[in-house]
């Protein structure tokens, strides 16, 4: 029913004010009695084999939702009821701030992709808090990653300060976090990437984390653009900095291959198209590194196969964001009942 009745409706109108009347809609039909409960039993599979312990943390089935869709953390319990076992907020920045200029995200149908250039829109570290303060510690507690950023006139010299506010503030609150400096839609944020901006982020970050009653894992989200030799360097940093682990991949500035009219529009490409490189920075940083770290396999899972891949080529859990706009909550289904042979 979604790809065939609901999508096509929705794919009528601008992606950005579909994205607010989809919030919308979802919000209203789960405060309907009954129907959180409806959706869940159709979408839901539930069974212990589906169950991962990953960097400490017990996942009831190893498919995610990826960062950018409910950036300010308004939607993880009713996202959480369509059958994903974890949810991943953000990216949250220390202050509000607006992104960039619309219009910023682009559909580009024949090749089953998106195209952002968002630039961070969230309203800030503080409003998500409090939002997450109303997610249960025991049962029915949504498992939640908080994606960290720095705010766009904050300059390079100056993030490290950006990544700490957003992690004491949201220490008490998620369940593990991601340091994302990979998005192409803040300008020079990708220079965090190199070996010495990075490690030192990394390292201020982990200390902080141990001197915390509880250490909570810390994840790096890298981009797929980065050649064999940064790659390399990523794994010797994991182990320098011992973060918990590794998210492959961001979205691309890539455009090869593309089908679709308007594939030069600037930003990040997401979807089908990313899959291929995804799935090679997976393996090659499984393989480089001889599995020492676990790895969040993103980019391009649009059918349980595509997620099947990333898993055969080294990742421990999935996540899906273009994906899950382009096949619907189904794709959560078809994947857990691929992993459980049916």
């Amino acid at each position: 029913m979604y790809k065939s009745v609901i999508r096509p409706l929705l794919f009528r109108f601008d992606p950005e004010k579909v994205h607010h009347f989809t919030f919308s809609s979802i919000r209203f039909l789960n405060s309907i009695p009954g129907i959180p409960s409806v959706l869940n039993s159709v979408y839901e599979v539930s069974d212990p084999k589906l169950e991962r312990e990953v960097f400490g943390l017990k996942f009831k089935n190893p498919v995610g939702l990826a960062a950018g869709l409910d950036k300010d953390a308004k939607l993880y319990k009713e996202l959480s009821g369509l059958g994903f076992g974890f949810i991943e907020i953000g990216t949250l920045t220390p202050k509000p701030q607006e992104g960039n200029p619309k219009k910023r995200l682009f559909r580009l149908r024949e090749d089953s992709a998106i195209i952002n250039r968002m630039g961070f829109n969230n309203g800030g570290v503080a409003a998500a808090v409090e939002r997450l303060k109303k997610n249960p510690k025991g049962k029915g507690h949504v498992l939640i990653g908080g994606n960290i950023g720095k705010n766009k006139v904050t300059p390079n010299e100056d993030a490290v300060s950006d990544y700490e506010i957003c992690f004491d503030a949201l220490y008490d609150y998620v369940d593990y976090f991601v340091v994302n400096v990979s998005s192409p839609n803040t300008p020079n944020l990708r220079e965090l990437q190199d070996k010495e901006p990075l490690t030192k982020l990394l390292q201020t970050l982990q200390d902080k984390n141990n001197t915390k009653p509880k250490a909570k894992p810390i994840l790096l989200k890298i981009a797929p653009d980065l050649t064999d030799d940064q790659l390399l360097d990523i794994i010797d940093i994991v182990n320098i900095t011992k973060i918990a682990g590794v998210i492959a991949t961001n979205t691309t500035i890539s455009r090869e291959g593309l089908q679709s009219g308007n594939k030069s529009e600037m930003g990040g490409l997401s979807g089908k198209p990313l899959a291929k490189r995804s799935t090679e920075v997976i393996r090659f940083l499984s393989e480089k590194s001889n599995k020492a770290f676990p790895i969040i396999g993103v980019g391009g899972i649009h059918t349980a196969e595509d997620a099947m891949e990333k898993l055969e080529a080294g990742a421990s859990l999935v996540q899906l964001y273009t994906g899950f706009i382009y096949e619907g909550p189904g794709l959560i289904k078809d994947i857990c009942k691929r992993l459980l042979g049916s």
